[in-house]
């Protein structure tokens, strides 16, 4: 049988020079990240004026901040002078301005240039027009989403529809108040390729084999097919569940605006190109692919909780602990998967069974979004 034989049953990934070649991890950046909303920061992690974080995007660091007037602003972290890095920690507070390391020009929290040494001295120098080059910024969720195309595609189009489209609801997400959830984040270095985390989290073929907590919790999972892709269809929770726990037992306070039908339910959402949203009744789970290199990214994992809860200092351990092991695992997987990525047996690439169709639907996309 030849490459290009296959029985219906089957159907091809994408070749495996797609998951290791910088070549095409380089257009991946300039025409996926560079070119559509990619989430951020946690608009809570910038609780006031002057902190800041620096994210890459694509080719790009990103500054984003908070100014003076409580809005959240983004530049290039770049200085308008000679190109030197204006911010070198992922993140951190400065009290009025950002200043560069190299020749201490200054910046304001609105971006403009604001000193420089002699600046005096060159009154033709325009201080607007030589700050700092703005990102636009849009919030949801509790995020600040930038995008560094010159012209954004709609956001109601690329971001918030994928939520509309999953919950088959336009409402349905707002009742879970992810904007006003308190945070705690676990960051998880994977040597892999962010496309292998995609479609792992796309599918449930693997829940069976490797996560044995999660489909204790979500039995339907254990059949292989990913529940996520039935519109409005969230995976019930066992009959013995009382909680999305790693043992089962009851988590915390319900999110008490959520509509009787998301009770006792999980739902998962993919927001392209690097955004899974995971719902369940009381805290909601949020993680964020930051693509470094062909074979490495960053996630960063959010679980949010109702303020009140934690606040409380009620134990969120076992509720954190279920999704974290599965993360472990995922990863795993896929740490296992990226160094056969060269191999020749995976040249032309691998085959997707039926419950796994639907990823054939994300390589159409890539190879689309590559095209330009």
């Amino acid at each position: 049988m030849t490459a290009t034989e296959l029985p219906p049953s089957l159907i091809r990934t994408l070749p495996g020079s797609s998951y290791t070649d910088p070549r095409i991890f380089a257009l991946e950046q300039q025409h996926i990240f560079e070119n559509m909303w990619f989430c951020a920061v946690r608009a809570a992690d910038l609780d006031k004026p002057g902190r800041f974080r620096t994210v890459q995007v694509g080719r790009e660091s990103v500054l984003v901040t908070r100014a003076r007037d409580n809005t959240v602003k983004a530049y290039l972290n770049i200085c308008r002078h000679r190109g030197a890095k204006l911010c070198t920690d992922e993140d951190g507070e400065v009290k009025r301005a950002f200043q560069c390391p190299y020749h201490a020009w200054t910046y304001g929290l609105d971006g403009r240039l604001i000193a420089a040494p002699n600046l005096t001295s060159m009154p033709d120098v325009d201080r607007a027009a030589f700050g700092l080059i703005p990102v636009r910024v849009r919030e949801w969720l509790g995020y600040a989403w930038v995008c560094l195309a010159d012209e954004p595609p709609s956001f109601e189009d690329d971001v918030t529809a994928a939520a509309t489209e999953r919950l088959g609801d336009p409402g349905a997400i707002d009742r879970y108040q992810a904007d006003e959830l308190a945070v705690g984040r676990i960051r998880y270095e994977v040597r892999a390729n962010w496309k292998l985390i995609i479609e792992n989290f796309m599918e449930c073929y693997h829940c069976a084999t490797i996560h044995p907590e999660l489909t204790e919790v979500l039995p339907e999972f254990a059949n292989g097919y990913a529940a996520q892709y039935y519109v409005g269809h969230g995976a019930e929770f066992a009959g013995g569940a009382e909680g999305f726990t790693v043992d089962g037992s009851a988590g915390v306070d319900r999110i008490p605006t959520l509509a009787a039908e998301q009770d006792r339910r999980y739902y998962a959402i993919t927001v392209k190109p690097q955004v899974f949203i995971n719902l369940v009744p009381d805290h909601v789970i949020v993680h964020r692919m930051y693509p470094l290199a062909a074979d490495r990214t960053v996630v960063e994992c959010d679980w949010l909780f109702l303020k009140d809860v934690v606040a409380a200092g009620r134990d969120l351990s076992r509720s954190v602990e279920l999704f974290h092991r599965v993360n472990v695992q995922d990863f795993e997987a896929c740490e296992r998967c990226q160094p056969a990525m060269d191999s020749r047996a995976y040249r032309d690439g691998g085959v997707l069974v039926p419950s796994e169709h639907h990823i054939g639907a994300f390589h159409e996309w890539v190879t689309r979004r590559l095209r330009g």
